[in-house]
């Protein structure tokens, strides 16, 4: 199964959910983060961005091999692996069947998170949300992101909102699921913790304790996947 992660505003955190997602997904069953933001390898910790990656996967068209996408594969944490966007052409420059063909392959693989970025003005980003078995979408509690989000056609097909919420921002859970006729799925905090972790590099490597029950609550309400320790 395929979950992208997207926002219609960049700076909204959705790197961050995505790997937080990814990581609890790992310790339930072995899974992947697709990457199609570039920012994870900094987030995990891994070295500066590899050459090999997404980018040439989807400069090479919709005809590229599925079985290629494996040998793409860095290992980020035990039953996670990384697939990173690489050094190749920017996400603005890729062909939108290509994105569509990418969802196609990440969805017969293991269960994979992708991290689809700012998706809405982003073409290739955009149809791979549109084919992905479910997507959310990222928000703040900002009018301008949420201005953002009512006049983007996938918002229609996401399965629910996530919010970042900030302190001293007016707008809540309430509100964002009224403008955007969406469900708030999970509420994410801003705290110094997690942005330290972002920053250190070992996000995935010691995962901040805030994240794991928004995490989790994203993940029970898209994959039919028992919780870690539970018995399948």
């Amino acid at each position: 199964m395929l979950l992208a992660v997207w926002s219609p505003k960049g700076g909204s955190g959705t790197s961050v959910v995505a790997a937080a997602v990814a990581v609890v997904l790992s310790r339930r069953a072995p899974a992947r983060l697709a990457d199609l933001a570039g920012d994870q390898p900094a987030i995990i910790g891994l070295p500066p961005e590899p050459c090999a990656g997404l980018s040439g996967w989807l400069a090479a068209g919709p005809e590229a091999p599925t079985e290629a996408l494996a040998h793409l594969a860095l290992d980020a944490a035990p039953g996670l692996a990384l697939l990173p966007f690489g050094s190749g052409p920017g996400p603005a420059d890729l062909r939108p069947e290509a994105g569509a063909a990418l969802s196609v392959s990440l969805r017969e693989g293991p269960h994979t998170v992708l991290d689809a970025g700012v998706a809405a003005s982003v073409p290739a980003a955009h149809a791979a949300v549109e084919v992905a078995d479910a997507s959310v979408v990222v928000v703040r509690g900002c009018y301008l992101a949420l201005r953002r989000a009512v006049r983007a056609p996938l918002v229609a097909q996401a399965k629910g909102a996530v919010l970042v919420e900030e302190p001293g921002r007016v707008l809540g859970a309430r509100e964002v699921a009224e403008i955007l006729g969406l469900p708030v799925l999970a509420r994410f905090p801003v705290r110094p913790s997690i942005a330290r972790a972002v920053d250190a590099g070992v996000l995935v490597a010691r995962l901040p304790s805030p994240l794991l029950a928004p995490a989790a609550a994203v993940l029970d309400a898209v994959f039919a996947l028992p919780a870690a320790g539970q018995a399948a």
